[in-house]
C-alpha cells in the first residue's frame, strides 16, 4: 500500500499527486517552506491529508531552527505557522492542524524551567524538548489520522446497500487524507463487509482528481470503478444506475452546509431530484462549529489556466477569460447524513453536529 505522507529521517516524505497516474514519485522535503509550496501546488490536496501535511511542516521548521532562547523560537514558530497557513484557505483541518500544533508549543513554553537558572543552557534543553514534542505530535495527527478514517468506514458501511453502485466526486481517499479514506474508506469497509459495492467515479475537472487519483486508487484495490465525466452523473442517476452518493468535505459549517470540490453542488441536487441519498463523511476536525453557514466559508479561486489547459496543453483560445473556483458549497438540505468518527449526524444539523463533539469529549 502507498504512503500518502509520513515523517521520515530525512524530511516529510509524500506522494506527488500532480503525477499520477502516469508516474508514482515520492518526494522529501527537508524544510517547512517546501512542505508549504506542496501544499499550495497540489502536490498534497484533501482536507485531512493537508492537516497531516501542516502539522508536519510546523514540526520541521522548527526542528530546524538554530535559534538559542525561546523568545526567538516564538518569533520563529509564528512564522512557519503564518507561512502554512497561507497556503489554502478552504481546507479548515490545515488550520485546526495548525492551532494543534500551537497549543502543543504554548504549553511547552509555559512550563516551568528546570531550576531556578535563567542561563542560556536551560534555554537550549528546552528548545530540544519543545523540537522533539512537535514531531512526536505531528506522527500523532498522522496515526490518529488514519484511525479516524477506519472508524468513519465502520459507521459509515451500513448506509450502503450490498451490491449498490455509489457515485462519488473528487478523491476522498487514502490520497486526500494520511491513509485509508473518508468517502472512499466507506466504500472500502462495505466492500471488505462483502458487500460488492460497484463505484461511478466523476472526472471532476479541472484538475481531475477523479480521473487521475480515485479511479488509480479503487484499480490498485481491485475496486470495479467506471470513469465518467462530470457531465454524466445525472444521465445515469434518471436511469437507475446509481443507488447512493458519497463525497469528502473540505468545510463544514454548524447548520451543516458542506464545502468540497467544485462541482459537488451540482450532485448533490441531481440525487436529490432522483430521490438518491446523498452522505458526506468527514472527521469532526472538518466541521467548523464558529461558521453559522457555508455563505461564511471562504471559498479558494484557483489559476484559470487550470480551466483552460489539460495536463498542459490548451483546450481553449489563450485570449478567452475563464474561472476556476476550487470548492462550492452544498446547503444542508442535501445531505441525507454526515458521517464522522464518532457516529452518523442528520438532520438537524444545528442539533446533530454539537451532538458528535459532546460525545467525543464526554
Amino acid at each position: 500500500m502507498f504512503k500518502t505522507i509520513e515523517w521520515t529521517d530525512e524530511g516529510v516524505r509524500m506522494i506527488d499527486q500532480t503525477r499520477l497516474p502516469s508516474e508514482e514519485i515520492y518526494r522529501t522535503y527537508q524544510d517547512y517552506r517546501g512542505v508549504a509550496e506542496a501544499i499550495r501546488s497540489m502536490v498534497i490536496r484533501g482536507a485531512p491529508a493537508i492537516g497531516v501535511a501542516a502539522a508536519m511542516g510546523v514540526a520541521l521548521g522548527v526542528k530546524n531552527s538554530t535559534v538559542t532562547n525561546m523568545a526567538e523560537l516564538r518569533a520563529e514558530f509564528d512564522a512557519i505557522a503564518e507561512a502554512i497557513s497561507q497556503t489554502r484557505p478552504t481546507a479548515v483541518n490545515l488550520f485546526w492542524a495548525v492551532k494543534r500544533m500551537r497549543a502543543v508549543f504554548e504549553e511547552w513554553l509555559a512550563r516551568p524551567r528546570p531550576g531556578s537558572d535563567l542561563d542560556s543552557d536551560s534555554d537550549r534543553e528546552r528548545i530540544a524538548a519543545v523540537k522533539a514534542r512537535l514531531v512526536e505530535e505531528a506522527q500523532r495527527v498522522l496515526a490518529e489520522d488514519i484511525a479516524v478514517n477506519e472508524a468513519m468506514g465502520r459507521n459509515g458501511a451500513a448506509l450502503l446497500g450490498a451490491g449498490s453502485t455509489v457515485l462519488t466526486h473528487c478523491n476522498a481517499g487514502a490520497l486526500a487524507t494520511g491513509g485509508y479514506g473518508t468517502a472512499l474508506g466507506v466504500i472500502r469497509t462495505a466492500v471488505a463487509q462483502g458487500k460488492q459495492i460497484q463505484v461511478f467515479a466523476d472526472e471532476t475537472r479541472p484538475f481531475l482528481q477523479g480521473a487521475r487519483l480515485t479511479a488509480w486508487e479503487l484499480a490498485r484495490d481491485g475496486i470495479p470503478v467506471t470513469l465518467i465525466t462530470d457531465s454524466m452523473a445525472g444521465h445515469f442517476m434518471k436511469l437507475g444506475k446509481v443507488q447512493a452518493a458519497i463525497v469528502g468535505a473540505d468545510r463544514i459549517a454548524a447548520n451543516g452546509d458542506v464545502a468540497n470540490k467544485i462541482g459537488t453542488y451540482t450532485v448533490a441536487v441531481l440525487a436529490h431530484e432522483n430521490n438518491i441519498p446523498f452522505y458526506v463523511a468527514a472527521p469532526l476536525s472538518t466541521i467548523d462549529l464558529n461558521i453559522a453557514t457555508g455563505d461564511q466559508i471562504p471559498i479558494e479561486e484557483r489559476s484559470p489556466e487550470e480551466v483552460k489547459q489539460v495536463a498542459g496543453v490548451p483546450i481553449a483560445p489563450p485570449a478567452v477569460e475563464a474561472r476556476h473556483p476550487a470548492f462550492d458549497v452544498t446547503p444542508h438540505r442535501y445531505i441525507t447524513a454526515i458521517i464522522t468518527e464518532r457516529g452518523v449526524a442528520r438532520a438537524p444539523y444545528v442539533d446533530s453536529l454539537p451532538a458528535l463533539f459532546a460525545a467525543a469529549t464526554g
